[in-house]
């Protein structure tokens, strides 16, 4: 989709995920940036009566800022391919494979791209035991946010007691220390190569979760990331590459733990996020507005770029 003409946008945000209140921010950020941008919007929380709602509005695009289950797993993508709405971000194949973060190793290895060890184990099991040597990092396979992850730094440390609203099956993940970096990246569009929009390094007190995440000040953005610039642009072309290996369009966000004691090789992939967050304190934004895009400019690449996958 081309041109500067304004567009019936339909805002999906909300949702039943445990990343609720995450997209409903998302999704008045950018409701609000798309009408600066000129475009006719209508906000609509996604629920039950989502199908109807949309057949009856016939927007020409949905800009999805829904995250978590059924917004970010190719289900809410599955639904606007069957209305023939084009729509922002990833397709349903790309958007399930990137939110089974297994299935998304599996991905980056057969792409070449580094990642770090793991099982997937029976919540019960983690519960009883280590499954893996410590340190270890536990965590849904599909959810995003840092919702439900659990650091256990020693053995002597005991299992995790995982809450009861884990899945039935976890990942455990080898943990890897150092810094977290994190790199945007611009889908190929109107005949340009996906770009990458620079590398950030994410400061916090503790562990990255959350609340880090999200609340006011919970950590500092240092971006442009102030590291060696071989390691930048190798950033950059891994999140250029696992875009491209998933099948990605849109904007999506690679997340990365650099172990600067062992330079290039203490590089690894965590995941790639299909549907970046786009509040106030997100990662995306500032790395568009460090690239030149005011969030208005770079919202509306977004439903300029919208398609269907078939």
């Amino acid at each position: 989709m081309s041109g500067r003409t304004s567009l019936k946008v339909a805002v999906l945000k909300g949702g039943p995920s445990a990343e609720r209140e995450v997209s409903l921010s998302s999704g008045r950020e950018c409701a609000k940036a798309l009408r600066e941008a000129g475009h006719d919007v209508t906000e609509i929380d996604a629920g039950p009566d989502l199908a109807a709602r949309l057949a009856e509005l016939r927007p020409d695009v949905a800009f999805n800022a829904l995250h978590g289950r059924r917004g970010e797993d190719g289900v809410v993508q599955g639904l606007l391919e069957w209305l023939r709405i084009p729509y922002t971000h990833s397709g349903v194949l790309a958007s399930a494979l990137a939110m089974d973060k297994a299935r998304t190793k599996d991905i980056y290895r057969a792409a070449g791209l580094p990642v770090v060890d793991h099982v997937i184990a029976a919540r019960d099991a983690v519960r009883e035991g280590h499954v893996m040597d410590p340190p270890y990092v536990v965590k849904p396979n599909n959810e995003g946010s840092s919702v439900g992850v659990y650091l256990v730094r020693e053995a002597s440390d005991g299992p995790p007691a995982l809450a009861d609203t884990m899945p039935d099956t976890v990942m455990v993940e080898a943990f890897v220390p150092g810094r977290e970096l994190t790199t945007t990246v611009m889908g190929a569009s109107d005949g340009q190569p996906a770009r990458a929009l620079g590398v950030t390094d994410i400061l916090t007190d503790g562990w990255y979760d959350y609340d880090a995440k999200y609340a006011e000040g919970g950590s500092r953005h240092v971006c442009p990331a102030e590291i060696p610039a071989d390691i930048a642009a190798l950033c950059e072309a891994h999140a250029i590459a696992a875009h491209e290996a998933l099948g990605c369009r849109g904007v999506t966000r690679t997340d990365f733990r650099w172990d600067e004691t062992r330079g290039r090789e203490g590089l690894v992939l965590l995941e790639t996020n299909t549907q970046p967050g786009m509040t106030p304190t997100s990662l995306s934004p500032e790395q568009a507005r460090h690239a030149g895009l005011s969030f208005s400019a770079f919202c509306d690449w977004m439903v300029r770029d919208a398609s269907c996958d078939r």
